[in-house]
């Protein structure tokens, strides 16, 4: 595995397949990674998954292989952030204070 330090901004409208919007290595890598950071995304951490979407171009969608870890890691970004999917009715917010 390279271990070469790289980044892989995906972005997803609610609407379309997920696609590859930026990717870089070592110190594009790092600025990428801190634009994520200031702009409230999710930031993963994940060696085997980054050397695979290494492999797509910017602009490519997201192959079908992976739409199942990328659809967990965007719900799982927009829980954090207190939003939900476009169109989603889902419940209503769960009172969490004992």
């Amino acid at each position: 595995m390279n271990q070469e330090k790289s980044a892989i901004a995906l972005h997803y409208d609610g609407y379309n397949t997920p696609s590859v919007t930026s990717k870089g290595y070592q110190g594009l890598a790092e600025h990428i990674i801190e634009q994520v950071k200031k702009q409230g995304g999710l930031v993963h951490q994940d060696p085997v998954l980054a050397e695979y979407l290494n492999e797509l171009e910017v602009g490519d969608t997201i192959p079908e292989q992976v739409y199942l870890v990328i659809a967990e890691l965007i719900a799982f970004s927009w829980v954090l952030n207190g939003k939900t999917p476009p169109g989603w009715e889902g419940l209503d917010k769960i009172n969490v204070e004992v």
